[in-house]
C-alpha cells in the first residue's frame, strides 16, 4: 500500500490534536503550528497529483482489510484535484485570519485543522458511511468557525445553519441505512456492483435512497431549494472563515458528481442516471436565484454569498450535461469559482474596514485609504466573478456552453449563462460604482479608519488568490487535459471498482 495516501487525513487531525493541547499557549505558537500543517498538506496534495497523473487509481486499506469488509481510502484524479484545491485554498485563507481573526477565540486554530481533515477525509473515503462520518466531522468544525468570534447576527446564521445541516445528517443516516439493509454493504465500488444487479422488489427503496442522498448532497451544495441556510452564514461570519467556506458546497458538488457517475452510473441497470432529469433544472434554476440575490443584495458580503449561490449552479450545470466535455468544464471552474469567492469574501471585509460604521453597506460612503489599489482588486475579482474575457472565468462558462452544444437543453442552458453572467456584471459593476466612485467626504468619525494602511496578512491572500486565478488562465490548456482525463477516468467506473474490489469482481 501506498501510504501517502492516508497522509492528508493524518496531518490535520494530528495538528488539531496538539493544537487543542497547546490551546492556552501564545497565538504565535499555534500560528507557526498550523502554517507548518497547511503546507505539509499542500506539499502531499502536489506529491499525489504527480502519483496519479499516470491515471491509476490507488486504495489504502486501513487495518489491511480488504475492500468491501474494511474501510478504504482511495486516490484518483478527482480526489487529488479537490485536495489540491482546498490545500492552496486554506492556506490563504489562515494567512488572512492571522491579520486578527485567530484571536477572537483560542480554539481557531483547532477547529480550522478538524475542518481540514473532514474535507480531506470526505474527498478520499471509499465509504459511504465514513462520507457521512467525515461530514459530520467537518460540520462540527464548521459550527464553531461559523460563529467564532460571536455576535447575535452570527448566532442566528449559526442557528438557522446548524438545524438545517442537522436535519440533512439525519436524511443521510435514512439514505444509508437503507442500502446496507437492501444490499448489505456501503463500499461504494461494491454498491456499484449491486445497485446494477438488484432484484426488481428491491429496486424502488434502491432508487429511493439515492434520491435520498440526492437531496443531501444538493444541501450541502446549496441548490435550489435548499439554499436557504447559505448567504446569512456566508455573510455574517468572519471574513477567512467564509473564504474556507467557499470550498464547502464543493463538498456536495462532488458528492454528486462521484456517486451519480458511479454507483447510479450508465452501468447501473433500471437505476441508471437516477438523476438526469432533475439535476440541469435544478442547477439552471439555482444560477437564476442566485444572481437576483446578487443583484438585490445591499451588503458586499451578502452579494458575495448569492455569487456563490449562483457558481454552485454553473457548476452543476456543467456536471447535469452528463458527458465527459460538460465534467471537464466543470472541473476547471470548480477551483476558479473557490478562489475567486473566497478573494471577494477577503476584499469584502478589507474594504469595510476602511468605511467606518458604512461597512460593507452598498451605500456611497467615504473615501477610503489606498482606493486605487483596492478598486484595481475589485474590478479584477468582479471580471472573474462574472465570467468576462481573457481571465478563467470566461474560460469556464465558454468551455461549458460549448459542452452543451449537442444537448437538446442548448436554448436554456445558453440563455441562462448569458444572460446571468450579463446580470452579475450589472451587479458587481453597481457596486463598484457606490464603493470607489460615488463616494462622500469623510467624516470625523470615519477618519481614522481611513488612515488604516492595508499590511501583508491582508493583501497576499487576496492577491495570491487571483493570481491562482491567473495561473488557471495561463496553463489552461494543460489543466483542461487534466480535467478532461478525470472526467473520462469518471465515466469509466469500471477502473474505479476494480481497484477497489480487484480480484473479488
Amino acid at each position: 500500500m501506498n501510504h501517502l495516501i492516508i497522509t492528508p487525513v493524518v496531518v490535520p487531525l494530528l495538528a488539531g490534536i496538539l493544537l487543542l493541547l497547546l490551546r492556552e499557549q501564545d497565538v504565535a505558537i499555534k500560528r507557526l503550528l498550523s502554517l507548518g500543517s497547511l503546507i505539509a498538506q499542500l506539499g502531499l496534495a502536489l506529491l499525489l497529483v504527480k502519483t496519479v497523473s499516470t491515471g491509476d487509481i490507488f486504495v489504502y486499506a486501513l487495518g489491511n482489510w480488504a475492500a468491501p469488509f474494511g474501510i478504504v481510502l482511495v486516490a484518483d484524479r478527482l480526489t487529488v484535484w479537490m485536495l489540491s484545491t482546498t490545500a492552496l485554498l486554506s492556506i490563504f485563507a489562515f494567512i488572512y485570519a492571522m491579520h486578527s481573526t485567530d484571536k477572537a477565540g483560542r480554539h481557531f486554530h483547532a477547529l480550522f485543522q478538524l475542518q481540514l481533515f473532514g474535507l480531506n477525509g470526505a474527498f478520499l473515503t471509499g465509504d459511504l458511511f465514513n462520507l457521512f462520518v467525515f461530514f459530520e466531522i467537518l460540520l462540527l468544525a464548521s459550527y464553531g468557525l461559523l460563529l467564532h468570534g460571536g455576535g447575535r447576527l452570527r448566532t442566528k446564521a449559526g442557528l438557522h445553519f446548524v438545524v438545517i445541516n442537522l436535519a440533512g445528517s439525519t436524511l443521510f443516516l435514512f439514505a444509508v441505512g437503507t442500502l446496507y439493509g437492501i444490499l448489505g454493504t456501503l463500499n461504494m465500488a461494491d454498491l456499484a456492483l449491486k445497485v446494477a444487479s438488484v432484484p426488481p422488489e428491491n429496486l424502488p427503496l434502491v432508487r429511493a435512497a439515492g434520491l435520498l442522498l440526492f437531496g443531501v448532497f444538493a444541501l450541502k451544495a446549496a441548490l435550489l431549494p435548499l439554499y436557504l441556510w447559505l448567504p446569512a452564514a456566508y455573510a455574517h461570519t468572519s471574513a477567512p472563515v467564509a473564504a474556507l467556506f467557499a470550498i464547502m458546497t464543493k463538498v456536495g458538488a462532488y458528492c454528486i458528481l462521484r456517486i451519480y457517475t458511479l454507483i447510479y452510473a450508465e452501468q447501473a441497470g433500471p437505476a441508471a442516471n437516477l438523476i438526469e432529469n432533475w439535476l440541469l433544472p435544478l442547477a439552471l434554476a439555482t444560477l437564476v436565484i442566485g444572481v437576483l440575490g446578487a443583484v438585490g443584495s445591499k451588503h458586499l458580503r451578502l452579494q458575495t454569498a448569492y455569487l456563490v449561490i449562483a457558481s454552485v449552479g454553473t457548476l452543476l450545470i456543467a456536471f447535469g450535461l452528463n458527458s465527459q466535455a460538460g465534467i471537464a468544464a466543470g472541473l476547471y471552474y470548480l477551483p476558479h469559482t473557490t478562489f475567486a469567492s473566497a478573494a471577494l469574501f477577503l476584499l469584502a471585509d478589507a474594504i469595510a474596514r476602511r468605511r467606518g460604521e458604512m461597512a460593507d453597506r452598498l451605500d456611497p460612503g467615504p473615501v477610503i485609504a489606498s482606493p486605487r489599489l483596492f478598486g484595481g482588486l475589485f474590478m479584477i475579482t468582479a471580471i472573474l466573478m462574472a465570467g468576462l474575457p481573457p481571465l478563467s472565468g470566461f474560460l469556464g462558462k465558454f468551455m461549458l456552453l460549448r459542452a452543451a452544444l449537442d444537448h437538446p437543453a442548448l436554448p436554456w442552458v445558453m440563455a441562462v449563462v448569458l444572460i446571468s453572467g450579463l446580470l452579475a456584471l450589472i451587479a458587481l459593476a453597481r457596486t463598484g460604482s457606490l464603493l470607489f466612485y460615488r463616494v462622500q467626504a469623510a467624516s470625523a468619525d470615519n477618519q481614522s479608519s481611513n488612515v488604516d494602511k492595508p499590511c501583508f496578512n491582508e493583501l497576499a491572500p487576496i492577491v495570491g488568490l487571483l493570481g491562482l486565478c491567473l495561473v488557471l488562465t495561463i496553463w489552461a490548456e494543460p489543466v483542461l487535459q487534466y480535467t478532461n482525463s478525470t472526467a473520462l477516468q469518471l465515466l469509466q467506473p469500471y477502473h474505479y471498482i476494480h481497484a477497489v474490489l480487484g480480484g473479488r469482481i
